[in-house]
């Protein structure tokens, strides 16, 4: 992918960003909080869970242009998957943002990060959706 891509992508998601918006029904959702200790990052992410699978997604809050773009995106790859897929889309996220192997093309736009290394302390602006989807897998996990 080249660099005016990314960068495109990554504006595109931060400008019109998918599903930030105030949920008025929260008690469909499992919600979580997930910020930086060290920028204005500060984001409430909704999920709904039916049945194992993600059925929906939002998020709320003030971040950084990363952090915004990377949870629009992330949200919208999720919705439709199973808690195992969504595991799998998070591993392989993570594995690119720390220069670990990982499938390219499992992640389709979210490559648009992979050289988020090249600055690490954005790394964690990056990584602030992922830290959400580790909770509600987490949850998942013990519920069952």
């Amino acid at each position: 992918m080249d660099k005016n891509l990314k960068r495109e992508i990554i504006l595109d998601g931060y400008q019109n960003p998918y599903h930030r918006q105030s949920i008025d029904n929260k008690e469909d959702f499992i919600t979580f909080n997930t910020n930086n200790e060290s920028c204005i990052d500060n984001l409430d992410i909704y999920f709904k869970v039916e049945k194992g699978i993600i059925k929906d997604a939002y998020f709320n809050g003030e971040a950084c242009a990363i952090s915004t773009s990377a949870t629009s995106i992330m949200l919208r790859k999720l919705i439709g998957k199973t808690k195992e897929e969504a595991k799998e889309l998070l591993v392989n996220y993570q594995n690119m943002i720390n220069e670990k192997p990982y499938n390219k093309d499992l992640l389709e736009e979210l490559n648009a990060y992979d050289e988020i290394y090249l600055q690490p302390n954005r790394k964690n602006c990056a990584l602030l959706p992922g830290k959400a989807l580790e909770r509600l897998l987490k949850k998942l996990e013990d519920e069952n």
